[in-house]
């Protein structure tokens, strides 16, 4: 992890306590914030594997906002705000004013005058949640649901609670990630949360043109054998491949990524004898993973819906609070509030 980078990020999602006030990524967040985040959505889940209604942010609004298509995300989050008792406005980025012409900010200026609480960002280009939290909404809870190839942070954390709940401690843990590493988002913001809760190795595994030359960088063990990347893991997560890339040079084939890296009975063999399988979804199968791994007892693929949505419940909370408490900060200390999106596009 580049130290300006990690600086970078915890600047812009902590207000002056220290708080969460954005959750854009797991880079720069300290080993204490992710586990708070973990231990709040603990609190959500009502120990029948179901989740709380919490009235905690009844009176707010969070809007969806999903420049770049994705069911699943928009619904986890959805079903989060309003289990929170928020009121929630999905906007159809691709018949808005965007498209006539109209420019981000001044989208953004309109639905902040509509006293927005929360943004969720889903968005191709990376860095746009960044953008949208650094320079357009003050006072708004900016909340990254995915952007380009840089970072998913709360399936990342979903993720961290499923491997938690079913694994305990992650101080002795070896978890291998596999797949298209090279264009995953979620791999990524994965890395950053299991190295910093202290993860004992983290692997990842695939074929070389679907791997980044700069991972290893990030303190990770790359392999391109199978075998060899899956020996002894207590945790396996496939990622989903995505159909353009079947077709394109970077992989032969999905039956020749299946043959070669496709999660399956037997390549589970030489990992621990508790091994956990994972997937972010949307699942192919006979791709990435076998039907047989997927709907079996190791498999927790759908305990991590579950999860998500009291992942997505706790940093919804969390943001909110932490903007709530720098308004109070600045009032006590005789800062004036910000002025709206206006004055800050004018600087």
């Amino acid at each position: 992890m580049h130290q300006s980078h990690a600086h970078q990020a915890s600047r812009l999602q902590l207000n002056s306590q220290g708080r969460l006030k954005h959750f854009l990524s797991t880079e720069g967040l300290s080993r204490e914030l992710l586990t708070e985040i973990l231990d709040r959505a603990d609190t959500f889940l009502d120990g029948n594997g179901g989740i709380r209604n919490v009235p905690l942010l009844a009176g707010r609004t969070v809007m969806n906002l999903f420049f770049e298509a994705s069911t699943r995300t928009r619904t986890t989050f959805e079903v989060a705000a309003k289990r929170l008792s928020a009121d929630v406005l999905n906007i159809d980025i691709s018949k808005s004013s965007t498209s006539k012409g109209e420019t981000l900010r001044d989208m953004l200026w309109n639905l902040e005058a509509m006293t927005a609480d929360v943004f969720v960002v889903r968005h191709g280009s990376s860095g746009a949640p960044h953008f949208i939290a650094s320079q357009v909404t003050p006072r708004i809870a900016v909340v990254n649901a995915g952007d380009g190839r840089h970072a998913h942070p709360t399936q990342a954390m979903l993720d961290m609670l499923t491997i938690r709940r079913h694994a305990g401690d992650f101080t002795g843990l070896t978890v291998a990630i596999i797949g298209d590493i090279r264009h995953s988002r979620v791999a990524r913001s994965e890395i950053h949360a299991l190295q910093t809760l202290g993860a004992k190795e983290v692997r990842v595994i695939g074929p070389r043109t679907l791997l980044p030359r700069d991972f290893e960088e990030l303190g990770v063990q790359v392999h391109e054998d199978m075998r060899r990347g899956m020996a002894g893991v207590d945790v396996a997560i496939a990622l989903r491949i995505q159909n353009e890339r079947m077709e394109s040079a970077l992989l032969p084939g999905s039956s020749e990524f299946y043959g070669l890296y496709g999660l399956t009975r037997e390549r589970l063999k030489v990992a621990s004898p508790n091994v956990l399988v994972m997937h972010p979804g949307p699942i192919n199968r006979g791709v990435e993973i076998e039907s047989e791994v997927a709907d079996g007892p190791q498999s927790l693929i759908l305990k991590q819906v579950n999860y998500g949505i009291a992942v997505r419940m706790a940093v919804l909370a969390m943001s909110v609070e932490g903007q709530d408490a720098e308004r109070h900060a600045e009032a006590g200390a005789g800062q004036p509030g910000a002025q709206g999106i206006s004055q800050e596009i004018a600087r």
